[in-house]
């Protein structure tokens, strides 16, 4: 108390930071009945708790009284250092505003302007990435025009290096566009271009189709040989040599390479070409045999173009084992290709078998065998002739497949290959392929 006047009231009770309301209360209550009065008095607790309150009041209004000049000097200088310390931040408020609006000035609104410059450098430099990659799509696609001039020439003869080059603008130019939809690729972009969508409808897409395509007609046309027994020169041996070659890596080049990731790739087109001249060579012996075993004074003409057939599938053999596989730039990281091999591996893994001679003559026995029962089944004057000279029959075939399975003179001068020296072996080295002709034929011929 400020005048330390006594006083019944318990200030240290009210201000005990553990005091309850509630259980003063109940305190109060008891304290003025007894706990078995029914009903309590609550008159004389409440009227003790009103008093102390007056008391509380009276005394609050005592000190104010008393203290009114100290509590309002107090207050008058409280108020002085507020009004002091708002003028000094006024003036530093004023100060940093002002700073702040040269800072705006010298910094916010150029950096506002540089930001825009930067913008339009950002633009005119997509610009010119987009421009630069027209151009050179532009310029490989007249050079893919000229290339194909070069291979398809209006007069004079057809250059087959020409089919290489353009497969390698075309490369070149499937790399360039398949980037566009990679942002940040060189390409991106292209195809929203009209001139280039133009050129890859008018220039790109059909120079692709028709170089495919004078691939695959050489590779149909390969020949070594004829039936009559009239070799190639060496001169146009080697040059057949060099277009199957072109052909060769064209269609290996052009194979689609969007593989799934860690699958095996293998050239498509390539394998498809050459799947189509074995069968189209396949198709012709099959079906020429079957009519001379059914007319056979006409076998022994029959039995030369087969031999003179098998003999280019093993001369394409030879080429395709002498061909190294050419490296494809396409090829997405982490594909599975045969490394160093030749163009002969993919081939015979495609076609399950040990050479493509051996492939020729078991396939071609595979088909025989049904049509010569056909024919013993027929009955008749071609039948009856066919078991009569069974052994002649047997002796023709057996040098049909001597003669078809080793290398045209004009490639085996060649020399140097381990195929042509394989091939060279003679009956030894043929005796299954022998065994299986032989049979197809004389061993479905009954007695």
């Amino acid at each position: 108390m400020a005048d330390d006047e006594p006083s019944y009231i318990d200030y240290e009770a009210f201000l005990d930071p553990s005091f309850s309301p509630s259980a003063f209360a109940n305190t109060l209550v008891l304290a003025t009945n007894n706990a078995s009065d029914t009903p309590l008095d609550l008159s004389t607790p409440l009227s003790r708790v009103l008093f102390d309150i007056q008391e509380i009041d009276s005394h609050i209004d005592v000190l104010t009284t008393r203290s009114a000049l100290p509590l309002l000097t107090h207050t008058k200088a409280q108020n002085d250092a507020s009004a002091h310390i708002v003028a000094e931040i006024d003036a530093q408020i004023k100060a940093l505003n002002d700073s702040y609006k040269q800072l705006e000035k010298e910094v916010t609104q150029k950096h506002a302007e540089a930001d825009e410059v930067r913008q339009v450098a950002s633009r005119l430099w997509e610009t010119l990435r987009l421009a630069r990659a027209v151009g050179r799509c532009l310029q490989l696609g007249r050079q893919l025009e000229v290339q194909h001039a070069e291979v398809n020439p209006a007069r004079g003869k057809e250059d087959h290096r020409a089919l290489v080059r353009c497969t390698h603008t075309l490369l070149a130019l499937r790399e360039l566009l398949g980037t566009d939809a990679i942002p940040g690729g060189e390409g991106f972009g292209l195809k929203r271009v009209d001139a280039v969508k133009s050129l890859g409808e008018s220039v790109v897409a059909p120079v692709a189709e028709s170089t495919r395509e004078t691939a695959e007609r050489i590779i149909r046309e390969f020949s070594m040989g004829s039936a009559s027994g009239s070799a190639l020169t060496f001169a146009q041996s080697e040059e057949t040599k060099a277009r199957t070659v072109s052909a060769l890596a064209t269609l290996y080049l052009l194979s689609p390479t969007n593989l799934p990731k860690g699958e095996r790739w293998s050239p498509v087109l390539m394998l498809k070409a050459l799947e189509v001249y074995l069968r189209s060579a396949l198709q012709s012996s099959i079906a020429g045999l079957s009519r001379a075993l059914a007319t056979l004074p006409s076998l022994e003409r029959t039995l030369n173009e087969v031999s003179a057939r098998c003999q280019n599938v093993v001369a394409l053999e030879a080429v395709l084992e002498a061909t190294k596989a050419p490296a494809h730039p396409l090829l997405p990281a982490g594909t599975k290709v045969e490394k160093n091999g030749n163009m002969l591996q993919p081939l015979l893994a495609h076609l399950e078998t040990g050479s493509l001679a051996s492939y020729f003559w078991r396939t071609m026995a595979g088909s025989l065998a049904g049509r010569v029962q056909e024919i013993v089944s027929k009955g008749g004057v071609s039948a009856r002739t066919l078991r009569t000279n069974r052994q002649n029959v047997g002796d023709a075939i057996r040098d049909c497949v001597i003669r078809g399975s080793r290398l045209p003179s004009a490639v085996a001068s060649a020399g140097g290959k381990t195929k042509a020296k394989a091939l060279e072996e003679g009956e030894e080295h043929w005796e299954r392929e022998i065994a299986v002709m032989v049979g197809s034929v004389v061993g479905n011929l009954g007695r």
